[in-house]
């Protein structure tokens, strides 16, 4: 008889995802290269559970179902972290973590930072620059709110991503119009017409940036900072070009993750992914929005650190409390549209390629893919649109539907291609 033998089991971490999502792939490859079991929670409608062959299907609409069918499903076999892929999952994630007590943010944070409005309040509470803004009932007469605004301004609404529903306003005309445009977008989504409020805030102008970054114990560690090169001047918001690392001057980057820092501490996070759009002008860096999650599409794929860690990987290894050898980038030239990006000398980029109109069944060929494909050395080219949500234009849809990725050496020429 062998005495003092311990069993011990892999670790397993439960995915958050939407079923249409391209981005459990990476994660699903970085549980395997850590010996990590994943279980994924699909958000699936109640009423489609039962012709759906997947062990956890979860209606993220249906917040008290989904937190119980989860918690019972995770007591029964138990994880060991739970990390949400997408925005509609992050409360549903932070709820379900406090329920088993596995690590996670406080709640009161998870809210504020998918509740634009609550954000705005805690920005405004704690000295974070951010746009002047005001609560809006959706129910209001928009003829009645365009003489109290100033312009040029941004209607938001709270709740929605990818910039679906925000469209820039300069005069009382364009106001009315858009203020129609977001009320028909939040009907039709579901969003109770007499319960619903929007965002009124000021424009700002100055070029954007996304900061990626992990919060430790409350300490911001920024992985990386894209610069967005094309003009996000309105009236829609598309996210075109992305690229990496920054050209900003040094000491203009170091206000930009300090005001990062500064908003998640405002809105209580403390631990896991972080992505945020700020605005860049002559008065500094600007807040636009903070999110609990790390950044969408595929434009984690032009990241990498140390010895060859991805970004989700890195993620996963925060999640369930294994060591990280380094949050140090490593150089990877890389073109990645839509994500897409450029790079040389260490530098990637990405970029998103905004749909024109409605499409339906897009070519795999064409839209710049050819184009990406020429220019330069050992080419990867990825294009992905889900078949079962066909990419919408803005402001109806949200701006990263069309994935392209290649290999570059030349980031002006990427950069121009992606154009």
């Amino acid at each position: 008889m062998i005495e003092n033998q311990t069993v011990t089991r892999s670790k397993r971490l439960l995915l958050l995802v939407s079923p249409t999502t391209y981005r459990a792939e990476a994660f699903m490859t970085a549980a395997r290269s850590l010996d990590v079991e994943i279980v994924r929670g699909i958000d699936i409608p109640d009423g489609l559970r039962e012709t759906w062959d997947v062990p956890l299907a979860l209606d993220f609409t249906n917040s008290e179902t989904a937190l119980r069918h989860l918690v019972d499903y995770c007591r029964a076999q138990p994880v060991d972290a739970i990390v949400a892929l997408d925005d509609n999952a992050t409360l549903l994630a932070t709820r379900a973590a406090a329920a088993l007590g596995l690590p996670h943010n406080p709640l009161e944070a998870a809210e504020a930072a998918r509740d634009k409005g609550l954000m705005r309040e805690r920005f405004a509470a704690y000295g974070v620059p951010s746009p002047v803004f005001r609560r809006v009932p959706l129910a209001s007469d928009p003829q009645e709110i365009a003489g109290q605004v100033r312009y040029p301004c941004v209607v938001k609404p709270l709740r929605l991503n990818g910039s679906k529903g925000v469209i820039r306003a300069d005069d009382p005309l364009t106001f009315v119009a858009a203020f129609t445009r977001l009320r028909r977008i939040l009907v039709s989504d579901g969003y109770p017409l007499d319960r619903t409020e929007i965002l009124v805030e000021d424009y700002l102008p100055g070029g954007e940036v996304a900061l990626e970054g992990l919060l430790t114990d409350g300490q911001l560690h920024v992985l990386a900072l894209f610069d967005k090169p094309d003009p996000l001047e309105g009236p829609f918001f598309e996210e075109t070009i992305y690229v990496t690392p920054s050209r900003l001057p040094a000491a203009v980057q170091d206000t930009i993750a300090d005001c990062a820092a500064r908003a998640a501490a405002a809105l209580g996070l403390r631990e896991g992914p972080l992505h945020a759009e700020l605005r860049v002008n002559e008065r500094g860096p600007w807040m636009l929005e903070i999110a609990g999650r790390s950044i969408g599409g595929l434009c984690s794929s032009v990241l990498e650190f140390g010895t060859g860690m991805c970004l989700e990987e890195l993620i996963l290894r925060h999640a369930l409390g294994f060591a990280i050898p380094s949050f140090d980038r490593a150089g990877l030239p890389r073109l990645h549209l839509c994500p897409c990006g450029g790079s040389r000398h260490g530098r990637g980029g990405a970029a998103r390629r905004p749909c024109p109109a409605a499409l339906r069944h897009p070519p795999a060929t064409g839209n710049g893919v050819g184009a990406a494909r020429s220019l330069g050395q050992s080419p990867r080219v990825r294009m992905e649109c889900a078949a079962a949500a066909p990419p919408v234009a803005l402001p109806l849809g949200p701006s990263d539907a069309r994935l392209p990725t290649s290999r570059c050496t030349s980031l002006r020429k990427s950069v121009a291609t992606a154009r």
